[in-house]
């Protein structure tokens, strides 16, 4: 600067010898040969420096150092949120146990919180354990949630799955249950390939009903009876008519869905059988298994209900086989208390994955033990306390003799065309 200021007090001294005007001319065409090298210089320094040599010039910068530039620091929250980011988000499936008591079913319902579900209570424990974002709590699709088969209130399940995307933090198993209630726990977790999906991967579904073996006496002995024992005969008898559930079957009559002439009414049904009854605080129970490839709403427990009405002598067993054609035959309903969603099956994905060596097989023989220590503590505790107490089985008992087995309605059903299809979803029966 200093040479500069020489410079221009040199030419504005007057000259020696020279043309009239040239001292302005030289000095004007001087100052803006230095304000051009001045912009090209400018040009020419980064745009950080460059702004900080303007903030400067223009007295902003309130720092003493000309190449400090302010930096932006993340919140806390956010770097810990970028910190879960870097850990493996994966596709897992959890197997989850629970007792459905006191829950409006499996399935979350948005906009209805009055009515909790099991969802709800995992969903929560998912966020606050930090295996997912919060984000996803609230829109479930982004995490590729999907349950085996949606259960109804308060039916309960030692065998659910559910396919999620999460992070596989450490402990994942122990931080989750951390935030769970006593009647809900994760019992295991198993990687699987990245498109899997729990319900469409299922090839079948084991369910089991709970109840008082008194339900199988004939009408004419009194139900309140506690000492009545389950016979041998009797037992035969129920699971003779059970077998005639085997094989695919027209169950248009076992739910409230499908027409006759509606394909998705034909189910396969691999086994139904009734298992040696038990005493439990004085009152015999027994249990009924039933697998299949997918269930109606409501089916199963229609299935049962009509096989007592006949064992206790309200209909015949043509029942059966007339249930299977177009007309409408009226088939009682039996309570939802007993009914548990036992087990799933993959037997299609374990044969193609399970072997691969990167894959474990969707069997859980390493859970049953802790799948039965939850059932003896939270399940079965729950159905035998419950049917003491508000007695379902003997209630729903008394109405079987307003049904009509021998009329059927002469026009058939509507095609069901338009029915939702609740495949996969017994557990969505109301009471």
């Amino acid at each position: 600067m200093l040479k500069l200021r020489l410079i221009l007090n040199k030419l504005r001294s007057p000259p020696i010898a020279c043309v009239k005007g040239w001292a302005d001319t030289s000095i004007h065409l001087f100052q803006t040969s230095c304000k051009m090298s001045e912009e090209l210089h400018l040009k020419e320094i980064p745009a950080e420096a460059n702004d900080t040599l303007k903030r400067t010039a223009e007295g902003k910068d309130d720092h003493g150092d000309i190449g400090h530039v302010d930096k932006k620091f993340k919140p806390n929250a956010e770097d810990t949120n970028d910190e879960q980011k870097k850990l493996p988000k994966r596709k897992v499936v959890l197997l989850m146990a629970y007792s459905g008591k006191g829950y409006h079913g499996m399935q979350r319902n948005p906009g209805s919180s009055q009515f909790k579900t099991i969802e709800d209570e995992l969903v929560t424990a998912l966020v606050k354990s930090g295996c997912i974002p919060e984000n996803h709590g609230t829109d479930m699709k982004k995490m590729s949630f999907q349950r085996c088969a949606r259960t109804d209130k308060g039916v309960s399940a030692a065998g659910q799955v559910v396919s999620l995307k999460l992070w596989l933090i450490d402990d994942i198993l122990e931080k989750i249950n951390r935030h769970l209630p006593s009647q809900i726990k994760v019992l295991g977790l198993k990687r699987v390939t990245g498109g899997f999906n729990s319900k469409n991967k299922c090839d079948a579904r084991t369910y089991s009903y709970m109840l008082p073996t008194v339900a199988f006496a004939h009408k004419d002995k009194d139900q309140q009876d506690s000492s009545y024992r389950l016979s041998k005969e009797t037992l035969e008898r129920a699971n003779k008519l059970f077998s005639c559930y085997k094989g695919t079957h027209n169950f248009h009559n076992f739910t409230s869905q499908k027409g006759p002439r509606d394909p998705s009414a034909r189910r396969y049904i691999m086994e139904m059988f009734c298992e040696e009854p038990f005493v439990r605080q004085g009152l015999e129970f027994a249990v009924i298994k039933v697998k299949g490839q997918s269930f109606m709403m409501h089916q199963i427990r229609k299935m049962i209900g009509l096989v007592i009405a006949v064992v206790r002598g309200y209909a015949g067993e043509d029942t059966l086989e007339r249930s299977w054609g177009e007309k409408k035959v009226d088939i009682p309903k039996a309570p939802g208390l007993g009914l548990v969603l036992e087990q799933v099956h993959f037997e299609k994905y374990n044969k193609r994955f399970g072997s691969d060596g990167l894959h474990e097989p969707l069997d859980w023989r390493e859970q049953e033990a802790k799948i039965a220590a939850f059932k003896e503590e939270h399940i079965y505790p729950t159905i035998i306390q419950t049917e003491q107490e508000e007695k379902s089985m003997l209630n729903w008992l008394s109405t079987l003799p307003i049904h009509d087995f021998e009329a059927t309605v002469s026009g058939v059903q509507n095609s069901g065309a338009g029915a939702r299809d609740d495949e996969d979803d017994e557990g969505n029966d109301s009471d």
